[in-house]
């Protein structure tokens, strides 16, 4: 606090001017009461040249461009009482110099007509302040405060001013006198409503409790008359009390041209007390001026009940603070639970919304950022492992994003997964920083009731500035977040203006394809493996499609990455299986022998990270008869699959006796280390090396010569002529499928053709 105020006194030389006048004001005022050495009006330049400062002060803080409208307003309502003051203070030094007699109360019209136009518009000025909405129950609250700290005044008015006045002999001294002081506690009264209200952050609140205590002084400077004027008639507390007050002005308005309505790094907002010292320390100053008052001269029982009323107004007010601070303390958990999650303690949706507003508020042109983060597979982890293990991986997933975000950002839980970042003053290279520290901070899994739960994360960016609407920033984060569920592995995008229409389109067909697993809009189709040496069907690779009733007939690649990216894999995956498992069980009661030894059956990446998934394929082998040996699940190396999510799955699979294969081999992600690791049975050669030119290098040949090595069994895929059929069987390749065998066929089409080669 020192710090900021000496960088504040070093930054304006007109507040050290303002502060110089008021220290030789007490000086000249102590040395005139000594032994009036000084000439008078030397001692009232300091009130003419400070209120002079005053004036320069406010109207700076009245012409500040980086300060809020409603700030600038304040200020310009209150440069006119500036003026009107020096101008009364003028007018008040120069009776003071010039009168003949200056004992007993010295008023002139001008000081009279200046301070009372002064003190009206300083009350319209507090009062125009935006307050908010208050109920009525506060007001009345506030009222009362106020009002206790105008009694008190009134009370110190009356015993050290008033009461001599009225035993003056001017009447209309004492008339002018009286509408003073009470236009001065109106003052008061309204500086007690506007602190104890604490007006929506528009005002600085150091600056309004000097323009409060200025008021103040102002207020109960003229009761100090009666003990000074025997020293000497000269001596008028306005000396002293008008630099000081112009020094509190001047102090006021620099603090506020000072302050920073912008979020500042490692600054939290204080939170605010639930009531206010104030009108105590108004009781207080009453009871002691009652002490001092009926102690000196009052009989002891008299002394016994003043002390004891004094110490039970001190109990009272004791036993009420306390229980302000109880109450307080309430309040707050109740304020904290209504802007807050309850299960990770982060901010909710409406603490969310008002910190974005704000930001995007802030005076100035300034970036405002927001990052949507949706967790992939949460559903997964409640369902299978219950609740309790996913409020863990939520506890963990708040605690570490809240962990990398600057102070002035704001970390959010929206509901379910999601959770939401405010970015304040963030541009997009500062955006992606931030995303990288939140990705990095998801990277290690969560262990959480003695589950190791690797973390998948979406993260969408929409970049704004100040000014821009909020509910459009968050509407392009969550599309931008969506867009990145289609990249594999925890990734993020920013928004660009070409994802809302893609985002519109996968909305509305992940709805339909939804609707398409639970009606009758999905087949299967299914490709047989052949023995490249006679032909004969020994397998068959079953392929989903989907009977659009507007699109038609719609093939995998059309929708499969939208169901990775939505979540749609893991019901359309099943519905899958169980089709392709169910026909297995009807080919081999119609076919005996004849039906297909081994049906492969596409599954995604996604798939395998379920801790269910191997329950599930066990499940249905069991429902539908069919032997482990005759299932081959393809996992496209195309989609990375980190073997730690998924070994536990595929050892599960394999210890059942099911097999596993790699398909489009060659196009992706594998490396050697990883097929030695993963337990895998099968590759499948793809396309691109399967229709080579002849004269380039026979990759086919060397990924047949690892998997012998490793011993794997391997397919060649997307044969579609004699000459490649023929150079793959030379190759030592046993087995493929393609067109030129058989295009993907119905199931009752399949049926025919192992029905002919039975006949054959």
């Amino acid at each position: 606090m020192g710090a900021r105020w000496s960088r504040l006194f070093a930054s304006s030389r007109l507040l050290r001017a303002s502060a110089l006048l008021a220290v030789l004001a007490m000086i000249g005022f102590a040395i005139n009461a000594v032994h009036p050495v000084l000439p008078w009006w030397i001692l009232w330049l300091p009130s003419v040249a400070g209120s002079c400062l005053m004036v320069v002060h406010w109207r700076r803080a009245a012409r500040a461009d980086h300060l809020p409208a409603p700030t600038r307003l304040f200020w310009r309502r209150l440069f006119p009482v500036s003026v009107l003051v020096c101008l009364g203070s003028v007018a008040q030094a120069y009776d003071m110099i010039t009168v003949a007699d200056p004992s007993g109360e010295h008023i002139s019209p001008g000081q009279m007509l200046c301070d009372g136009l002064a003190i009206g518009l300083i009350i319209y000025a507090l009062l125009r302040l935006p307050f908010g909405r208050q109920s009525g129950s506060e007001l009345f609250r506030i009222v009362l405060d106020a009002g206790t700290v105008m009694l008190a005044c009134a009370i110190f008015a009356w015993h050290f001013s008033t009461r001599h006045a009225l035993h003056g002999g001017d009447q209309g001294m004492i008339y002018v006198s009286l509408a003073l002081t009470t236009l001065a506690l109106l003052a008061v009264f309204a500086v007690a409503k506007v602190m104890l209200t604490r007006p929506a952050g528009f005002i600085d609140r150091t600056a309004l409790r000097m323009i409060g205590v200025g008021v103040l002084v102002g207020a109960l400077s003229s009761t100090l008359r009666p003990l000074v004027e025997p020293m000497n008639a000269h001596l008028f507390p306005g000396i002293v009390g008008m630099p000081l007050i112009f020094f509190l002005a001047g102090w006021a308005a620099e603090r506020q041209r000072a302050a920073d309505y912008t979020p500042r790094r490692g600054v939290r907002e204080r939170p605010r007390r639930s009531f206010s010292f104030l009108p105590y320390v108004a009781i207080a100053a009453v009871d002691a001026l009652l002490l001092s008052v009926a102690l000196p001269e009052s009989a002891p029982d008299r002394r016994v009940v003043v002390i004891s009323a004094v110490a039970l107004t001190a109990l009272v007010v004791v036993r009420q603070v306390t229980a302000f601070v109880d109450n307080g303390r309430l309040l707050s958990r109740l304020d904290h639970g209504a802007t807050h999650d309850a299960l990770t303690q982060l901010p909710n949706r409406r603490l969310f919304h008002e910190r974005l507003t704000k930001a995007l508020t802030a005076p100035g042109e300034r970036s405002v950022a927001v990052a949507l983060i949706d967790l992939d597979d949460f559903k997964e982890v409640n369902d299978t492992l219950g609740h309790e293990v996913g409020d863990l991986l939520l506890i963990a997933v708040a605690e570490r994003l809240n962990g990398c975000i600057r102070a002035e950002d704001t970390v959010a839980r929206l509901g379910g997964d999601e959770f939401v970042v405010v970015l304040d003053g963030a541009d997009p290279a500062a955006a992606d920083l931030a995303a990288q520290r939140m990705m990095a901070a998801l990277r290690a899994p969560v262990l959480a009731d003695g589950h190791e739960l690797p973390i998948r994360a979406s993260i969408g960016i929409a970049d704004g500035r100040a000014g821009d609407e909020a509910g459009r920033l968050l509407r392009h984060a969550d599309i931008a977040m969506y867009a990145a569920k289609a990249i594999a592995g925890t990734a993020s995008l920013h928004f660009t203006p070409d994802m809302a229409q893609a985002g519109a389109d996968n909305a509305h067909l992940g709805a339909e394809l939804r609707d398409a697993i639970d009606g009758d809009q999905l087949y299967l189709l299914y490709q047989p493996i052949v023995a490249l040496s006679d032909r004969r069907v020994i397998g068959a690779e079953a392929l989903v499609r989907w009977r659009h009733p507007t699109h038609g007939t719609m093939p995998p690649q059309s929708f499969l990455p939208l169901a990775e990216s939505t979540g749609l894999i893991v019901p359309l995956s099943r519905w899958v299986l169980r089709a392709a498992f169910r026909q297995l069980s009807a080919w081999t009661a119609a076919h005996g022998e004849d039906a297909p030894a081994v049906l492969n059956v596409n599954v995604s990446p996604r798939d395998l990270r379920e801790p269910g998934f191997a329950a599930l394929v066990a499940a249905l082998l069991d429902e539908y008869g069919v032997p482990p040996h005759r299932i081959t699940l393809e996992v496209t190396e195309s989609m990375p699959v980190d073997p730690h999510e998924s070994s536990t799955t595929l050892t599960a699979l394999r210890s059942l006796g099911v097999r596993v294969a790699l398909d489009d081999f060659g196009t992706g992600h594998s490396t050697l280390t990883m097929l030695h690791d993963w337990p895998i049975d099968q590759l499948k050669l793809d396309i691109t090396f399967t229709q080579a030119e002849v004269n380039r290098v026979p990759v086919a040949a060397t990924v047949l010569q690892v998997a012998d090595t490793l011993g794997l069994q391997t397919i060649a895929e997307g044969v579609e002529t004699p000459d490649q059929a023929a150079r793959l069987h030379e190759l030592g390749y046993r087995s493929a499928q393609g067109f030129l065998f058989a295009h993907p066929l119905s199931p009752e089409e399949f049926g025919d053709l192992l029905a002919t080669a039975r006949a054959a």
